[in-house]
């Protein structure tokens, strides 16, 4: 199995600009890969992972790094076509992410293994059937259920929130700090970040300093 991770070091996470800055969010889409590559390396019968970046990181991450600057849908797909073997990609965004659920992912011997995510797109995959492909806009999860589907592969969903949950958004920080135990929870409780009720009952991170 090959397993790759993406990442853009080149102003991720723009969807937080109301919360972090500029420098704030590219430092907490690395402390997210970190989490992310720490559970894969936990994770028993996944080798290392190799991060396909749109750039040069500019710092070591202690993988193999493989600078692709196009786009996530045919950066994957031609590490797809390029092997035989199954593919595991895992997005780098995962702060919840543990071995145990990634162990759910690659374990199934499905063609194709998914993992949607809250917002129905696709956080974590495994491709088995060498023509299988991915398109990762708008609903992908469905899109690549289908695909799957219309090649007569077998398919396995992964229900896992600590799958599902990939951090884009503002409240997305609120799982972070409620369920995450890495580095990115860490991360945003030293910059003073804390769960905070509203007036509705609802729960959402906010900033001590704001």
């Amino acid at each position: 199995m090959e397993v790759v991770v993406p990442f853009s070091p080149i102003d991720p996470k723009s969807r937080l600009s109301s919360v972090l800055d500029r420098a704030e969010r590219r430092e907490f889409a690395f402390v997210m890969l970190e989490d992310v590559l720490d559970a894969l390396s936990r994770t028993r019968g996944v080798p290392a992972p190799t991060v396909l970046s749109t750039a040069e990181l500019g710092r070591d991450v202690g993988v193999p790094v493989e600078v692709d600057d196009r786009a996530l849908t045919p950066a994957v797909n031609d590490v797809l076509a390029s092997t035989a073997d199954p593919v595991a990609v895992v997005m780098a965004d995962l702060a919840l992410a543990t071995p145990t659920a990634l162990r759910r992912l690659v374990a199934s011997d499905a063609d194709v293994v998914l993992a949607p995510g809250r917002r129905v797109g696709t956080n974590a995959l495994v491709a088995r059937h060498p023509d299988f492909r991915v398109d990762y806009h708008g609903a992908s999860f469905v899109d690549h259920r289908d695909a799957a589907a219309d090649l007569g592969a077998t398919v396995s969903v992964v229900d896992s929130n600590r799958l599902a949950t990939d951090v884009d958004e503002p409240a997305d920080l609120a799982e972070v700090l409620a369920h995450g135990a890495g580095a990115a929870a860490d991360w945003l409780r030293d910059r003073g970040f804390a769960l905070a009720e509203r007036d509705d009952g609802s729960v959402h991170a906010v900033r001590r300093d704001d």
